[in-house]
């Protein structure tokens, strides 16, 4: 007798093949493939799957939810999109490894984007975060270290050069984290102190990563040189000098950028040719989300959240701040794509899901004050939504053959962007079936075994005997996403049935409370 056995489904397997049908078993967590004419054992549970598609489970490359999920293990938002596992630690912004009064400090200082949950914060290593996520929580989760906290252990928390001993503190930082389970190592160079990195020193640390199996995951250092193609170009070199994989996140070109989508897919694809191990993911959304923290230039923040607090009081830094940013920042219009969020005071609750715009306007101050203000009254915890791809371009990176999604998902605020509840069924509904871009087999390759191979995962990402049982049911008629700007709450429909590691998650579109997603170990899953 099997435990569970799903039953005239199409299977699609993750490879890029096409679909066919068959049944699944799945036994002790682990799946068996039978073909037409296959003897189906009995099964504790059978799932009809007539007119559905059996899938691999869906890996998200790119999601903030590393603090979240302690709070609200269920993880909603992306186990019913079919999410069974998640990258965490991106944008060189991973909670670990890091001192208690580090880690509290980066709590705080990355609040308006991560949130900061009522958990207890007992972890200082990789090895002791992810015990606390084993068998308790939803999805499964793969963990990347940030540079800035390696950074923030080997240097702290200022603006300076990486001299030998701190390059070396960090390389063997990173070098045990990846001994403990991490994935590789990422970088976000708008957010310091992980921006003030070298390109030598991020090479270096790529090195150290590639030496053990891992990868580059990084959020670009978008305001360098000409903040269109040059970014990405040394984002490629840090890969060539460290002779290590790069995966560039939220890949994406904006309205703004005149040269258009094709210049940057070819830098991905002249790296490759040259032979680098270059790949990418990107969210299908046209809404960006990150903390308002980010409006403000690097040297404001140096130094760890207490000295910027401090700054933010100051008038001659607002002054400073008025006399770099212009006329920008004395006028409204810009600011009404700067949607707020996650506010904890009373003083600002009637902001909760309106713009920046709004608060300038009805309190007579400029975009400084008014930025500065919110971040003091809500001690950095704001958050912001903002336009990000381009709806005219998205196409050409969702198509792409070697791009994956990542859906950069935020869960903090009255409206986070949509991406949060809708990337992956967006893909399957519009892009997909109403579309036509790409085809299913190959939209699931890239939500399945496309991620598990830049990952190493082994026994994921496809449907294979023996292979562990993370597994998608999903009605391909009727999939799409219902989150939108204005409700971005909102859960997909057509996703029926959720199995993380063989247990049910998701039956009939409704949380059965099962927490069976694992810490996943580099070199170990």
């Amino acid at each position: 007798m099997t435990d569970i056995a799903i039953e005239h489904g199409t299977i699609v397997d993750g490879s890029g093949e096409p679909g066919r049908p068959g049944t699944l078993t799945i036994d002790d967590g682990r799946l068996r493939v039978l073909r037409l004419g296959d003897a189906v054992p009995r099964a504790g549970r059978t799932i009809d799957a007539t007119g559905m598609v059996v899938a691999p489970g869906f890996i998200d490359l790119h999601s903030h939810s590393g603090l979240h999920i302690l709070a609200e293990p269920r993880h909603e938002p992306k186990v019913r999109q079919g999410v069974t596992t998640e990258v965490i630690g991106v944008d060189g912004l991973s909670y670990a490894p890091l001192s208690p009064d580090d880690l509290q400090q980066l709590v705080e200082m990355n609040a308006g984007l991560d949130g900061r949950p009522h958990v207890p914060y007992d972890w200082d290593s990789i090895a002791s975060y992810l015990t606390r996520l084993d068998r308790q929580t939803s999805v499964n989760l793969a963990m990347l270290v940030g540079n800035s906290a390696l950074r923030i252990g080997a240097i702290g928390w200022e603006n300076k050069p990486a001299g030998q001993r701190s390059l070396a503190s960090m390389r063997a930082a990173l070098r045990e984290a990846m001994q403990e389970g991490a994935f590789g190592v990422s970088s976000g160079l708008d957010y310091p102190p992980g921006a003030y990195a070298t390109t030598d020193e991020l090479a270096a640390l790529t090195n150290e990563a590639a030496r053990h199996g891992g990868f580059y995951h990084t959020h670009v250092r978008y305001p360098l040189g000409d903040r269109y193609l040059d970014p990405f170009r040394e984002a490629i070199e840090i890969g060539r000098r460290g002779e290590g994989a790069v995966h560039l996140t939220h890949f994406y070109h904006r309205q703004t950028q005149s040269g258009g989508p094709g210049p940057m897919l070819a830098l991905v694809e002249d790296a490759r040719n040259e032979g680098l191990d270059v790949t990418f993911d990107m969210y299908p959304y046209e809404w960006a989300s990150t903390r308002l923290l980010i409006q403000l230039p690097l040297w404001v923040q140096s130094g760890g959240p207490m000295r910027l607090k401090e700054r933010l009081a100051e008038r001659s830094v607002r002054d400073r701040l008025r006399a770099e940013m212009g006329p920008a920042y004395t006028s409204s219009a810009g600011w009404a794509d700067v949607r707020l969020g996650a506010f904890v005071t009373d003083a600002n609750a009637a902001f909760e899901g309106r713009t920046l715009a709004d608060v300038m306007r009805e309190r007579g101050v400029d975009a400084v004050d008014a930025i500065c203000d919110l971040l003091l009254t809500e001690d950095l915890r704001v958050n912001q939504v903002t336009s990000g791809p381009w709806s005219e371009t998205l196409g050409c990176f969702v198509a792409h053959p070697d791009g994956m999604f990542g859906s950069d998902s935020t869960f903090i605020g009255l409206k986070p962007s949509p991406r949060t509840y809708g990337s992956f069924p967006r893909v399957l509904g519009e892009f997909v079936r109403e579309q036509r871009l790409l085809s299913l087999e190959e939209a699931v390759r890239k939500m399945t075994s496309a991620p598990a191979a830049r990952l190493g995962l082994r026994d994921r990402g496809l449907l294979r005997d023996g292979l562990a049982a993370d597994v998608v049911v999903f009605d391909p008629e009727r999939v799409r996403s219902l989150a939108t700007y204005d409700e971005p709450r909102q859960f997909p429909q057509g996703i029926e049935h959720v199995l993380v590691n063989g247990e049910l998650v998701v039956d009939g579109g409704v949380h059965t409370g099962a927490f069976s997603g694992w810490a996943l170990r580099h070199g170990r899953d």
